[in-house]
This record gives C-alpha cells, structure tokens and sequence, in this order.
C-alpha cells in the first residue's frame, strides 16, 4: 500500500498542474442563465433596476456589511473543510468617511482581486443591437489579457441610475467571476494581495496560466475515492462552496436594505460558481482516467516513460476545453438565429427537473457536483467518439493554443447526422442541470429576502 500511494502521489501532483486550463468551466455563463431565467416569471416581471456604483452601495451600508462579512467568515471557518482562515487584519471594517479605501476594504475581505473592474456595464446577447449605450472594450471589464470568451461578447457602459432588466443584470454578472475576480489570490501567485490574502498556496492548476490560479475556487473535487485524497489532499482545497455562501449571502443582504442592483448582481456572482459545479471537468481529477490506469501510468513515469502521463493530461484538458467551444458556440448560434427551440435552450429552460426541491448550504457539494461527477466518465467517452480525433484524442494537438478561431459547432453541422445527436445528447443533461440549479439558488435568495 506504500508503494501504491507513493506512486498516486507522484501521479496526482504532476497531473495537477494541468488541472484548472480549463478553468472557465461553461464558455459564456450568461448564455445559459437568460434562458434558465427567462421561465422565471418571479424574475421576469421584476422591474428594471437603478444601475449603481459599489463604493455608494458599500458607503451607504458599511456597518451592516462590516458585521454581515464578519458572520461569512465564521461560517466558513465552520462549514468549508481545509478553509485557511482570512487574516483578522483583512476584516472588513466600517469607514463612513474613509472613501476609496472602503472598496479596498471590501476587495480585502472578500479575498478577490482588488485589480476586478466592478464598474458598471451589461452584456448583450448576440446579435442585439447597441443602440445609443456606448460600447466598452475587454480591458473596461476583464483584468484577462486572452479571454475566448469575452471576445465574442458585446459590453455595453452603464451610467448611474441607468435603469436594468433584472435578468440582464443576473446574465451580466453570471459570467463576471471569470473576468479576474479570483486571479493571482494565492501566497505564490507573486502578487502583493496574494501574500495577503491567507489563502496559502495554490493547491493545483498551473500559476503560470493567465487564469489558471482561479480553478481551486471554481472546481469541486468532493466525490474521489480514498486513495486519491490521500494521494493528493490538496485536491480537496476547493473553495467553491465558500464564493457561493458568501455571494449568496450579500445578495439577500442588498436586497434587504434597497440596493436591487447590487441584490442581483452579487446573486449573479453566486450563480457563476454554482453553475461551475456543474460541468464535469470542474467535479473530476480526470475524467475518462481509471485509478488503475493512473497508476499505472505513472508506474512508467516512474521508470522514466514519461509519455503516458503527458498524453492523458493533455487529452483531458482537450476534451474539456473541446466541450467548452462546443457549447460556446451552438447557443451563440441559436441566438443569431433566434432559434430558441433547439433542445440545449429547451434544456436550459425545462422546468421539470425537480433534483431540488429546496436549496441547502450542501446541495454544491451533496448534489449538485455529485452529479457532474457521476456523468464524468461517460460524457468524456462520448466525446472522444463523436468529435473528430485531431481535438480529443491526438496528444501532439493542445485545445486553444495549436490554432485559433475553432468553432466545432460549425464543423460539426457537415458531420452524419448521428455524431450531431450525439453532441446533443451530450449536452442536453448537463444544461437541464445547469438551468434547474440556477432557478433553485434564485428562488432561494427571493425566499430569503422575503423573509426578513
């Protein structure tokens, strides 16, 4: 059993540099929440809310939010296993006439990038016109230098008290937390905010990848088996739960105390985490990979054959990023062509999915990750038989660098009509899954406003 564990151990830390390339988790978050919303006539009849700045929301609310934060901290420390404590020195701390410095204090205790933009803006989904609003670049709104996402996306500027529709707010901020909300946190991150933060160092995924240091706190690795944790207990330094508790929280909070805006977008901020969980990639190591191979794998490493182990990390993060590109660009698609029928938008919208009833602090891990998780292997599988072979199963090729402008949607539309279903039938599950789990934790943050 020594053997074996020192072989998985050597296993798991080389492979889990290659886990967070694909940090992004679902290409485009806000694609899939309008439609999850859009069968939410308690969201949909909502009013258009004032656009307003943070600083006036944390100004006008600093001592609440100083004791509210306070009680995020406890109850993380309690509830989130191998949680690293924030510093008492980064408590969040009420500063009426402070000014600027209550944004700092907020990006302090929040443990975010205190580069994040946070100003005002609102995505548009594809193929709506601007109009008069003016349009913003990438820098206006991501800290990312190479973004797949963004540059298929249209910003518009606010200004405050702009008014906006609830679901475009939620949509907007839905994608947000992959703009650089969480880059650069870890104590070896090389950032002066990182060797702050107290978060320790980056449990796994590349630091040298632009957004690489995000995945410990966008993945949920809650279901491995024993000897991989034991392999490698740095998988289970996924912070995931604590983003959504923490969001989730400030957003009843603004809702409470009249800031419907920030209410929603935090509410957004939320979403996007939970929403992760849901993609396979973010609830497995490495999906399509049994413990027996990986062992055996790395047996070979051991013995200085070291083209196994780079052949299953690659094909891994291909087959990731390849169902990334795929879903990225059939529902940019259905929007252009306002086809709003076709079965992942039918999917994002069915309302008969009832895994749920309630939503619980443990759903993230209990249910919601366990699902993608089960879905795993057999999704990983199919993928590889139903795309062509150059982008799963070719090691000399690498998703997102090998070339750019890869639209595997439109490559697939010459493809038989049987590797097309497939691709559907892929799909289909994990956006029911991701459009029923943004209505429960929505419904969720109503009930709780409702309830003060």
């Amino acid at each position: 059993m020594n053997l074996l564990y020192g072989v998985a151990r050597a296993g798991f830390c080389v492979a889990a540099l290659s886990i967070g390339t694909g940090a992004g988790a679902w290409s485009n978050h806000a694609l899939c929440t309008w439609q999850a919303l859009a069968v939410m006539p308690e969201i949909t009849r909502l009013p258009a809310v004032p656009a307003e700045e943070l600083d006036t929301f944390l100004a006008g609310e600093s001592a609440g939010l100083a004791h509210l934060l306070a009680d995020e901290e406890l109850w993380a420390r309690q509830h989130v296993p191998n949680y690293p404590a924030r510093p008492d020195a980064l408590a969040f701390a009420a500063r009426p006439d402070a000014g600027a410095n209550l944004r700092q204090g907020f990006t302090d205790a929040t443990r975010i990038n205190p580069g994040a933009r946070l100003g005002l803006f609102v995505q548009l989904p594809p193929g709506a016109a601007l109009g008069e609003r003016v349009r913003l670049e990438e820098a206006a709104v991501t800290t990312l230098l190479r973004s797949e996402t963004t540059k298929y996306t249209t910003f518009a500027a606010l200004r405050t008290g702009d008014l906006v529709a609830v679901t475009d707010v939620i949509a907007t901020a839905s994608d947000e937390p992959d703009y650089g909300m969480d880059i650069g946190v870890w104590s070896d991150n090389g950032t002066a905010y990182g060797a702050r933060y107290g978060l320790g160092r980056q449990p796994f995924g590349n630091p040298a990848v632009e957004f690489g240091s995000q995945a410990p706190l966008h993945m949920g690795f809650y279901h491995e088996s024993a000897i991989t944790y034991r392999a490698a207990p740095f998988l289970g330094r996924t912070l995931a739960e604590y983003r959504i508790h923490l969001w989730k929280s400030l957003a009843v909070y603004a809702l409470r105390t009249g800031h419907p805006y920030w209410g929603f977008r935090f509410t957004g901020w939320a979403l996007h985490y939970t929403q992760d969980l849901t993609q396979p990639y973010h609830a497995r190591v490495l999906p399509g990979v049994s413990l027996a191979r990986m062992l055996w794998i790395n047996s070979m490493d051991l013995a200085g054959f070291h083209t196994g182990k780079r052949e299953a990390i690659i094909l891994v993060s291909n087959r990731h990023l390849a169902l990334e590109n795929y879903q990225l660009h059939r529902l940019r698609a259905d929007y252009l062509r306002g086809d709003f029928a076709d079965a992942p938008i039918l999917a994002l919208r069915d309302r008969t999915r009832n895994v749920i009833r309630d939503y619980s602090d443990d759903a993230p891990r209990e249910i919601i990750s366990r699902q993608a998780y089960d879905e795993a292997d057999s999704l990983d599988a199919l993928l590889a038989a139903s795309l062509p072979a150059k982008f799963t199963s070719d090691p000399d090729y690498v998703m997102g660098e090998s070339e750019s402008g890869v639209d595997l949607y439109a490559l697939l539309a010459t493809s038989p009509a049987a590797t097309q279903d497939a691709m559907t039938r892929a799909l289909v599950p994990l956006m029911g899954n991701f459009g029923e789990h943004t209505r429960t934790l929505v419904r969720a943050i109503l009930a709780a406003r409702a309830s003060a």
